[in-house]
């Protein structure tokens, strides 16, 4: 199968009072039709200026320093702000963060649904207020009618994030991009969010690229994993891949400070910060904070070692010479309790 988008060896940089912020190094990654592929890490990995940069929405001292954005024959790496109209918004759309800063204050919620229409498809206005009502009905927004005359104000975080879906929507975009959709949304109403992404990506066969800090929010969501640490993909797989074989001490890391409600063990917290970006440490960027570090790990960067047609994983401790460590006992047990879940209740 051809993947719909293809991300080769990006390299993105700030340019920063202090130094340059080598935010993104050499990241790699395809997208395929219909597939959700979550990106993964902790804040400051690279996971939202990976897909600015493939929106060409980097701020004025972002820079692509190397690297492909291949999406139809074309290398988005190479394209001037002129060259993103026919894209942005149309064929790859983006659902922000925090919709209170997405959406314009002083304009009404029909209206602004209405302009995604007329500027994308060239819609007459008649039929772009059928079309904005028929898109508010299926993101789940009750009383459509009444609703399309407020503003922002008179909806809840909920709501106002199914509006931001709805404008994403707008264009019948081929990707979606959603960039951390439910983090300031309470539990109960990201669970709604999630699974209305997952329907609305059915109905119209949509590639999502998923960004989240939150292990436990992709794994109901994603096809594809990508976690991501200091600027570089560290491990990547399918979901089973990533939350029942996980590889690389970054994973085990996350996984393990994912609470569950049978956790039993004190939680486990990763410790130290990641490193300075102007600076990055020689060889794995993890080794400081990693106790299964080994001398090589200080000195080398290490390749991507594959365990599998689609499951690689950049770690010394795969390497034939390298002792054999195995994952901590509060990840095996989770792991365990997760399959003896699914062989009960299914996935």
């Amino acid at each position: 199968m051809e993947p719909i988008l293809q991300v080769k060896d990006l390299v993105v940089s700030f340019r920063a009072y202090a130094g340059k912020v080598q935010a993104v190094r050499g990241v790699s990654f395809d997208l395929f039709k219909g597939e959700t592929l979550a990106i993964v890490g902790e804040s400051g990995s690279g996971k939202s200026v990976t897909t600015k940069a493939v929106l060409g929405i980097l701020p004025k001292n972002g820079m692509i320093e190397n690297g492909e954005i291949w999406y139809q024959g074309e290398d988005m790496a190479k394209y001037e702000e002129k060259d993103f109209y026919k894209i942005r918004g149309k064929k790859i759309s983006l659902v922000f963060q925090d919709p209170l800063s997405a959406l314009n204050p002083i304009m009404k919620i029909g209206k602004q649904i209405m302009e995604a229409l007329i500027l994308s498809l060239k819609m007459p206005k008649a039929e772009a207020k059928k079309k904005a009502l028929d898109l508010m009905k299926a993101v789940g927004i009750p009383e459509a009618e009444v609703r399309f005359e407020q503003y922002p104000f008179q909806f809840s975080g909920g709501m106002r994030q199914r509006i931001v879906i709805a404008i994403a929507l707008a264009s019948d975009p081929e990707i979606l991009v959603c960039d951390e959709p439910t983090t300031a949304l309470d539990v109960t109403i990201q669970a709604q969010i999630l699974d209305l992404i997952n329907e609305m990506k059915a109905k119209a066969n949509v590639s999502v690229i998923f960004i989240t800090h939150d292990m436990g929010v992709v794994a109901n969501m994603a096809d594809r994993i990508c976690v991501m640490y200091a600027g570089k993909i560290v491990e990547t797989g399918t979901v089973d891949e990533i939350f029942y074989e996980p590889a690389h001490p970054y994973t085990w890391a996350l996984l393990s400070s994912m609470p569950d409600l049978d956790t039993k063990e004190k939680l486990f917290a990763i410790p130290g910060a990641p490193p300075n970006m102007i600076a990055p440490p020689k060889g794995d960027a993890f080794a400081a904070r990693n106790k299964y570090a080994l001398a090589i790990d200080f000195e080398e960067d290490p390749p991507y070692f594959q365990l599998s047609d689609t499951h690689f994983a950049a770690t010394w401790l795969l390497h034939p010479d390298a002792p054999k460590v195995e994952m901590p006992e509060i990840l095996k047990n989770r792991i365990k309790r997760m399959k003896e879940e699914e062989a009960k209740y299914g996935k």
